[in-house]
């Protein structure tokens, strides 16, 4: 089976754009495009996390093939564990450290109560286990049959649950069936609110992402022979584009709900992009500084995401001086505080953060070590 580079660069340079979005220098001051829309819309940051969802399911590709010819006990146990260690490790990063400064400076216990059950980690195990599940025993006519009925049923459901006010904050069918039944303490507080943006009942189109990144994946290895073939796929990615903007006429575009709409108008993007990475690298042969730095971020992307996760809650923690100003802030005033442009001095701080976790990626791949579950 042709391993293709390709996909490893895509998977690469959505992890690395996953940890620039994430850790900005100073929150008060991001570029519109390195945040999220406030509500519907689509920033490049909102293509970031349905492009991991259309990596895993590429990866899926590979790590599933011959799934006819797997023993279901062996198949099950593969599935099994990993999704378990995807989701306890993202309650984990949720709650990390386990204690919090309180208003007088001092280090308290976080209560259970106020642990948070969802988040990007948890969502993608959902979906890993829920496309396994369909894919072993519906096959991949059988599994994109069913992606297209989850968004339609999702489309249906957000609608006819609330016809007067169905895709707002407050309108959302899945707020208040979040709240009855894990806690509003349990929830994502971001918006000012008790509402979670990874939730179980949002999880149904980004599985049919999933599904559409597995049998792209199948597509590429076993199909894309090509530059016809390679056409093919950039056209396909053409009309999902425009279906997804079609249909965000009815059904907004709209990341934190995870509208149909969203969930096809980003997968569009997603196989356009990839088509172009295919062309580059495969058919061109063309390689340099970013292959090499999205190879690497490609190689262990799960440990270098959740360590790009650790590494500023640590600094969160470290108090300097009598200012009890923590590391984090500290080393963005001391690099760029001065500056003028705040905006720009944010990001550039971010690209910092990023350069340091792709050192860490670099050190990793050249003494062989390869992190997996």
């Amino acid at each position: 089976m042709t391993r293709f580079k390709s996909l490893d660069i895509f998977r690469g340079f959505t992890l690395a754009a996953m940890i620039l979005v994430n850790n900005p220098g100073n929150y008060h001051h991001v570029f519109p495009q390195l945040e999220h829309s406030i509500w519907h819309g689509c920033t490049f940051t909102d293509l970031i996390f349905p492009f991991f969802l259309f990596a895993v399911g590429n990866s899926m590709a590979f790590s599933l093939k011959n799934i006819e010819q797997l023993a279901p006990r062996l198949y099950w146990n593969k599935i099994i564990k990993r999704t378990i260690i995807l989701f306890l490790l993202g309650i984990f990063l949720n709650i990390f450290p386990f204690v919090t400064w309180n208003s007088l400076h001092q280090l308290e216990w976080i209560p259970f109560a106020k642990y948070r059950y969802f988040g990007v980690l948890q969502r993608i195990a959902i979906c890993y286990f829920s496309t396994a599940i369909i894919l072993y025993y519906f096959r991949d006519k059988g599994a994109v049959v069913i992606s297209i009925l989850l968004l339609l049923a999702y489309w249906l459901v957000c609608y006819y649950s609330n016809p007067s006010d169905p895709y707002s904050l407050d309108g959302w069918f899945g707020t208040a069936l979040d709240i009855r039944i894990f806690g509003a303490s349990h929830l994502y507080h971001g918006e000012g609110t008790a509402f979670d943006p990874e939730d179980l009942w949002s999880v149904f189109p980004a599985i049919s992402q999933t599904i559409f990144g597995y049998v792209t994946g199948k597509y590429i290895i076993q199909k894309l022979t090509g530059k016809r073939e390679l056409m093919y796929l950039f056209i396909l990615g053409l009309f999902f584009i425009l279906i997804g903007y079609l249909w965000s006429f009815a059904f907004p575009i709209n990341k934190k709900i995870w509208t149909s709409s969203y969930c096809v108008f980003t997968t569009g993007i997603a196989l356009c992009f990839l088509g172009i990475l295919i062309y580059l690298i495969e058919f061109q042969h063309i390689k340099g500084i970013f292959y090499t730095i999205f190879d690497d971020f490609g190689k262990n992307t799960l440990f270098i995401y959740c360590l790009s996760g650790l590494i500023p809650t640590v600094c969160s923690f470290i108090l300097i001086g009598d200012t009890q100003q923590n590391l984090w802030s500290f080393s963005y005033h001391a690099l760029f505080g001065n500056w003028q442009f705040q905006s720009l001095a944010s990001a550039l701080f971010a690209l910092l953060f990023v350069t340091l976790n792709w050192l860490i990626a670099y050190y990793l791949r050249k003494k062989n070590i390869y992190i997996k579950i």
